[in-house]
């Protein structure tokens, strides 16, 4: 029998660990499936990062990042190249993962060429097409696009059912970011010097992320502003905030906090400092979706610097809070949980409602069943 030939697409960091246990599953059932890995590099740096924690390697290497790349042109590069290479390949299905530009290429690229797409994380929605930006078009897309959906929620796939995905291609599986954060083994120590240098004795960390293209300019100061009143408020505080590589952020973000203390700007740290932080931190700020379903497995209420989140599992599950960015409500949320015990303690209390860390199994399984 021969081997059913699978591409995956990857071009952002949290691809990599979203789509990293599925890899595995794969070249785990290699007499059945011959896999390519394929990186567009949509962000180089963070990409190479968790690529080298994952110990991954693509085999095929795009590279299609430039400087200060717009939108337009990162996806006219992306699906071109994408084209050629499906076209010279001739995969029987592409697996794509989340809501990226490379996502929405490589879906439109297979698709023009009659090949299979499945989307992991499919049908996450937040009803506002222009937020986040342009994720939400991007993964809307996708879903025309797609054959297999596998849907983390059981809310995802009410969400394509709603939008007219027949039932039998939708399948719940779970999130592969729980896999992933289970995959990897952590000591307690920080491997970059900038975070073992933090003194927490006896402190309280706040973990900040902040970086999302909705977010630039005065949402992005507001957050700034948000933190000042909060570190000026709690001297037992310390916030560490990995300051995103985007010149619209890091200028930004660098010219309204360099000076304020017991805020630490460090680079984007390796994930698994990332995870250490979370598992370390009191509470965390941030409008990444990665995080949001990573916080709930540390027990670290989350408040969502977003005005809508297509995860609100995370808030019914009350792991977290949306809370914008407007100063005023961020520092009276986080002085709520600050402040409150109780309040806090029923937040962190919460279970991950995102998986069990067996979606991997689950989408390699369909995949060998349905294929």
């Amino acid at each position: 029998m021969s081997r059913h030939k699978i591409i995956t697409i990857v071009g952002t960091r949290p691809e990599v660990i979203k789509m990293a246990p599925v890899i595995r599953e794969l070249e785990r059932h290699g007499a059945v499936f011959d896999h390519t890995l394929v990186a567009t590099a949509q962000h180089r740096e963070m990409l190479d990062q968790v690529l080298a924690v994952f110990s991954l390697k693509p085999d095929i290497d795009l590279d299609l990042m430039e400087p200060n790349h717009s939108l337009a042109e990162f996806a006219s590069r992306s699906l071109s190249s994408l084209s050629e290479l499906f076209s010279r390949l001739r995969p029987d299905t592409v697996l794509v993962q989340g809501d990226t530009t490379s996502v929405m290429t490589a879906a439109l690229a297979a698709f023009y060429l009659g090949i299979r797409v499945g989307h992991v994380e499919a049908g996450l929605r937040t009803a506002d097409r222009r937020n986040p930006f342009p994720e939400e078009i991007n993964r809307r897309l996708a879903a025309c696009l797609t054959d297999l959906h596998f849907a983390p929620t059981e809310r995802a796939r009410l969400n394509l059912l709603g939008e007219g995905v027949p039932d039998d291609a939708i399948f719940v599986t779970g999130n592969t970011v729980v896999d992933a954060m289970r995959s990897l083994t952590m000591s307690d120590g920080f491997d970059d010097p900038s975070l073992a240098g933090i003194d927490l004795t006896g402190r309280r960390l706040l973990l900040v992320t902040a970086h999302r293209r909705e977010n630039h300019g005065a949402p992005l100061r507001s957050i700034c502003e948000a933190l000042k009143t909060l570190a000026a408020r709690f001297d037992d505080l310390e916030i560490v905030y990995p300051v995103h590589l985007n010149p619209n952020v890091n200028g930004l973000i660098r010219e309204e906090l360099s000076n304020t203390p017991r805020v630490h700007l460090v680079e984007p740290v390796a994930y698994v400092d990332l995870l250490r932080l979370m598992k370390r931190c009191y509470l965390i700020l941030t409008d990444s979706g990665g995080i949001q379903e990573e916080a709930p497995s540390f027990g670290k209420p989350v408040l969502v610097l977003r005005e809508v989140t297509e995860r609100p599992e995370i808030v019914e599950a009350n792991a977290g809070r949306v809370v914008g960015t407007d100063a005023a409500r961020i520092v009276e949320a986080a002085s709520l949980l600050l402040d409150d015990k109780s309040e806090y303690a029923a937040m962190s209390a919460a279970r991950n409602p995102f998986g069990d860390g067996h979606a991997a199994e689950r989408i390699v399984s369909i995949l060998a069943q349905r294929l």
